[in-house]
């Protein structure tokens, strides 16, 4: 086994045969009579002996587990794709027919972009430091936060129509801030217990399909609350004058 040497002259590092140990012998470079040292004061470093059952030869019976890459398969992205393209005709063809949006559409919008958006926020969003879901367990995990997604939806309309409004768009402003502040919380804790996000990976997660679903909203002009009130425009100079000093100003001429 060879010997690592350091001149002391010259700082140079070197490797000498293991016969020569505990001679002296010139640098290669500066020529400086060193000692090699001997083989007792090498420095062995010892792998960690493995505990566990072994057979014969003393070799462990126990094989270590191989981390499972996470990857979603080929024909789920396709299935995904054609649903999202499904549901994006769908609400272009209802704005171009210029028919209102019946809300049990909006509904199935919903549901149905709430499982694509799901798996796509989870890719790219978990630790890749982590082995991530997969299986049965996966997709009653991807479900289960599809069904709360969409649910969210439902929070907001069943308190429109609580508060005895006869459409969406009679929602006010404050109202409607109200309502989507209690649906992104709902929708981030679903997140967190379901794929164990941190919390602004879960945000984001959950933001990306209520924005999604915001643009389907506004592809099929469905108004979601009230437009804010316009200012009153400015009274012109004729307006203000008195009625009396028209009047008088007529009779003059």
């Amino acid at each position: 086994m060879p010997i690592q040497v350091t001149c002391p002259g010259c700082m140079s590092r070197f490797a000498v045969s293991d016969k020569y140990a505990g001679k002296k012998g010139p640098c290669p470079k500066c020529k400086k009579v060193i000692e090699i040292p001997a083989v007792t004061e090498q420095v062995v470093i010892h792998a960690p002996e493995v505990s566990g059952p072994k057979d014969s030869k003393g070799v462990s019976v126990l094989k270590p587990l191989a981390r499972k890459e996470f990857t979603v398969g080929l024909w789920t992205w396709i299935a995904v794709g054609v649903a999202t393209l499904t549901i994006l005709g769908i609400a272009i063809g209802v704005r171009f027919s210029g028919s209102t949006a019946p809300i049990s559409l909006l509904a199935i919008g919903a549901i149905a972009l709430a499982p694509p958006i799901v798996m796509l926020g989870y890719t790219f969003l978990r630790d890749d430091g982590l082995e991530g879901y997969r299986g049965m367990e996966y997709w009653i995990r991807v479900s289960i936060c599809s069904a709360v997604f969409a649910a969210t939806w439902l929070i907001y309309v069943g308190l429109a129509y609580y508060f005895e409004h006869k459409s969406l768009a009679e929602v006010t402003t404050v109202e409607m801030l109200i309502y989507t502040a209690s649906m992104i919380a709902i929708g981030l804790t679903a997140s967190l217990l379901t794929f164990e996000l941190e919390a602004f990976q879960a945000a984001m997660h959950y933001l990306v399909y209520f924005v999604a679903t915001l643009v389907l909203c506004l592809i099929m002009k469905v108004e979601l609350a009230e437009p804010l009130a316009s200012p009153a425009p400015r009274q012109g100079i004729s307006q203000v004058i008195p009625n009396d000093a028209i009047a008088i100003n007529n009779s003059m001429r």
